[in-house]
């Protein structure tokens, strides 16, 4: 069976989102040529991608741009043509494009489909903190990889709202010169 992974930006005080929604504050992250590499080689294609709506509808008007395929090809490659899931009550479809495909809507977040699909392929949930909330509370997820950026919101969403006790493990750690930290932590098997 694959691995169904977290990426996730957080600030300090452990929210994903302003109080609205809002990650107008990920224009805090200073340029880093280091970092930037291991972003890099942190999004590799083949994986599916999983969002919640908001951060679907996010992703979707930026990476399929011509400002995003210039600015960043790479990343652009992947987002565009890897498979996504989409989850959301509300949407009525998810369109595709010629930059934007493989894209399937589903409606509610089911075990078994969740295990079928972790047979199948490695997921990346992206943002999504309604998503990773639900899926941890489900004891899904393999992997949470934390971007923690430098920088304290005082109030927001927080990643982990409402997620039941889960041990983790450390398993890697590196901090960078704009101050961002990534932690990778992998979920321990429940005695």
């Amino acid at each position: 069976m694959k691995s169904l992974g977290v990426f996730d930006f957080v600030s300090v005080d452990g929210f994903f989102a302003g109080p609205h929604g809002e990650i107008d504050w990920f224009k805090a992250i200073s340029h880093d040529e280091q970092y930037e590499r291991f972003m890099h080689q942190q999004s590799k294609s083949g994986s599916t991608l999983m969002f919640g709506r908001t951060t679907y509808e996010m992703m979707k008007s930026y990476w399929p741009t011509p400002d995003a395929i210039k600015n960043d090809p790479h990343m652009a490659a992947v987002m565009n043509n890897s498979p996504k899931v989409v989850f959301s009550k509300t949407l009525k479809t998810v369109e595709e494009g010629q930059n934007w495909k493989n894209v399937t809507l589903s409606r509610q977040i089911r075990h078994d489909a969740i295990l079928e699909l972790k047979r199948k392929s490695g997921i990346t949930v992206l943002g999504s903190g309604s998503i990773v909330q639900q899926l941890a509370n489900l004891g899904l997820i393999d992997e949470y990889q934390l971007v923690v950026v430098p920088l304290v919101l005082g109030s927001g969403k927080r990643l982990f709202e409402d997620v039941k006790k889960i041990d983790l493990r450390l398993e890697d750690s590196r901090a960078f010169a704009n101050g961002i930290v990534v932690m990778t932590y992998t979920s321990r098997p429940k005695r």
